[in-house]
């Protein structure tokens, strides 16, 4: 795990020097990933492959910072997982522990968080650090210090 949270971080790194920005929707567009919002029920977003073309779907109840935080877990799928179909399920998609979601989870951490937030805080706890960046604080077992 601790080799694949290494990897996945340098590829976050990859992206982030590339494109020049941290924000998952604008890293999308760039990768010619299409996005699409709209009614999910339960699901706060997915992304699927369909006919040779990356889709992420947003459910549109989500605010802002949980919009985001789907945003670039799905982002992760779209680069990691690109012929799989994946699901993020609100409340319950951090807390799950299969490969796809953990390297999901991870990519979305090392995109939303960056090193500077926590090495500028060193007075912060993990979870200070989540809820300054503005998210749930399970983000941060993801996070590679």
């Amino acid at each position: 795990m601790v080799g694949l949270k290494k990897d996945i971080k340098k590829l976050v790194q990859y992206y982030i020097n590339k494109f020049d920005t941290r924000n998952p929707f604008e890293l999308a567009e760039y990768l010619n990933v299409e996005v699409m919002t709209g009614p999910l029920g339960g699901r706060a977003g997915c992304y699927m492959f369909i006919k040779n073309h990356k889709c992420i779907f947003l459910n549109e109840d989500l605010e802002d910072h949980e919009r985001t935080l789907v945003m670039a877990h799905e982002l992760a799928h779209s680069i990691l997982h690109r012929k799989q179909n994946c699901y993020f399920i609100r409340n319950q998609t951090l807390l799950l522990t299969s490969k796809f979601e953990i390297e999901a989870n991870t990519f979305a951490a090392e995109l939303l968080i960056p090193d500077e937030l926590i090495s500028d805080n060193p007075g912060l706890t993990s979870d200070q650090v989540a809820r300054l960046a503005g998210y749930n604080a399970a983000i941060m077992k993801f996070k590679k210090p």
